[in-house]
């Protein structure tokens, strides 16, 4: 229990962190600093060098993983990534929820210089973070269902720590703003943003020291059969893992769904509804429906098994988007939209996350060796390309339809409104359906199917001198066609 809260706990701060990040950074930058006419330049520059820097940074988590992989140390290969990750990334987040000392209206282009170098900074630590936390799931057990209970304790603690975010912010600045700027209270300033991120950052830290304080790692045969990673490696585990790249490829589309439809939902308040305090509420409703959601994961992967759970939690976030098209300004209609979208998400997370897992055994098989942190680096690979991009697609949509500074519902033509329906409802609801369509169709490793891999490998690794993996071909084959009648070698039982 011990551990499952602890990490529990650091999944909350780890969530709150990348929330506050990737979500209300962009709201910062038009609410607070370039709020001014004529300064939809800057608000572009800042968009597209976020964007560049996410882009291309995303392409070396794989390689991060790598060196994660290849990590030896006397506290293991996860916990020092994970702290010294957040602790670096939190100072790097203080900075960027600022004003440089002035220097956004001072000195524009070296503020674009420093803010460049602090998100890469961010972005490359937070990343040795965030794969490393997520890696010690295969890590701490090779059974899938004890993997769901860790999975369940910490998804618990991440939608906890990313609902939070949205039931605080807006309450937390104004009266941050109130007591550090001597404002009126209901007004927004810098001192305000910024000493809530102080916060967020404190969380992501102390919840990193809880997880390496009491989580710790399996040894076993499996685990042990590893070589060190070379950038060759990194790409062949991933490249050479079909089940690993359809999953992806169907998270993706979720992924940059959701983030899209996220990030302009408190646009949605403020400029549709005209009444962003009102979005406290999603924070409430989607806080209270993620814990209920996360926490029934485990009877419903017993009843009806991943695949269906991550395919119907989508049927049920469409049903949300349609609750949205009919709601317009109705608020009442409005929360009800937001709880059929919100609840499936931490379910989807989950079993991607669990499938993602298992597909470590699935290319050890393959591969001959095992590359956990290279694996599991896919899924924050994504999320964080889905945010790089969503970013551009909110700083677009923000100055396109009008939606920046102290505009008001008033201010946003007909034509401004269909623009920002079409990204936030429209564009999301196609990406869900092609997502769930590559999913039910190409994502075969099921829960039955891992079982069966385990016991080869453990029967391979018994029987083998070098504690090398010969590639049973026949198996994978099996499971990439979704037929998996072959027999299992019957494990030694002097390997238990």
């Amino acid at each position: 229990m011990k551990q499952y809260l602890s990490y529990a706990f650091g999944a909350f701060g780890h969530d709150a962190f990348y929330n506050t990040l990737s979500i209300y950074f962009m709201m910062f930058i038009t609410s607070q600093l370039f709020t001014n006419s004529g300064d939809e330049k800057m608000v572009g520059m800042v968009t597209l060098l976020i964007v560049v820097i996410r882009v291309g940074e995303i392409m070396f988590d794989p390689l991060i993983g790598g060196v994660v992989d290849n990590t030896e140390t006397r506290w293991g290969k996860f916990r020092p990534w994970i702290l010294s990750g957040s602790i670096i990334a939190a100072i790097g987040l203080l900075f960027l929820f600022s004003d440089y000392f002035g220097l956004s209206t001072s000195n524009p282009i070296f503020y674009l210089v420093l803010l460049g170098i602090t998100f890469v900074i961010i972005d490359v630590f937070y990343s040795f973070s965030d794969i490393a936390l997520w890696s010690m799931l295969p890590a701490m057990s090779l059974d899938s269902k004890a993997r769901s209970r860790f999975g369940t304790a910490s998804r618990i603690g991440s939608t906890l720590g990313a609902q939070i975010v949205i039931v605080i912010i807006t309450p937390a600045i104004l009266l941050f703003s109130h007591i550090f700027s001597k404002v009126p209270f209901g007004t927004q300033t810098k001192a305000g943003w910024t000493s809530y991120v102080v916060i967020v950052a404190l969380l992501c830290v102390v919840g990193a020291a809880i997880i390496c304080w009491n989580l710790k790692e399996e040894h076993n045969a499996i685990r042990s059969d590893t070589h060190h990673t070379t950038v060759k490696d990194v790409f062949k585990a991933i490249g050479n893992n079909s089940q690993l790249l359809w999953i992806a490829a169907s998270y993706f589309l979720f992924a940059f769904s959701y983030v899209i439809t996220n990030s302009l939902l408190m646009y949605y308040f403020r400029y549709r509804l005209g009444n962003a305090a009102a979005y406290t509420w999603v924070g409430v409703i989607t806080c209270i429906l993620g814990v209920i959601s996360v926490a029934i994961y485990p009877m419903l992967e017993s009843l009806i098994h991943r695949k269906a759970i991550y395919v119907g939690g989508i049927g049920l976030m469409l049903l949300g988007y349609i609750i949205f098209l009919f709601a317009g300004q109705n608020l009442p209609l409005v929360l009800v939209a937001v709880s059929f979208y919100f609840f499936p998400y931490p379910l989807i997370f989950l079993s991607t996350l669990m499938f993602i897992t298992d597909s470590v055994e699935f290319g050890q098989l393959k591969n001959g060796t095992r590359n956990e942190s290279v694996t599991l680096s896919v899924r924050p690979l994504i999320d964080k390309l889905a945010g790089a991009v969503s970013n551009g697609v909110v700083g677009f949509v923000a100055v396109a339809v009008g939606m920046t500074g102290n505009a008001k519902p008033s201010d946003i033509s007909a034509s401004g409104v269909q623009e920002f329906n079409a990204f936030m409802f429209y564009i999301p609801i196609i990406l869900l359906i092609v997502a769930a369509f590559i999913f039910f169709r190409k994502v075969t490793l099921t829960e039955e199917k891992h079982a069966e891999i385990v016991k080869t490998l453990q029967a391979k690794l018994g029987g083998s001198s070098n504690n090398s993996v010969d590639t049973d071909t026949s198996t994978i084959s099996d499971i990439d066609n979704s037929n998996f009648n072959q027999v299992p070698v019957r494990p030694n039982p002097k390997d238990y």
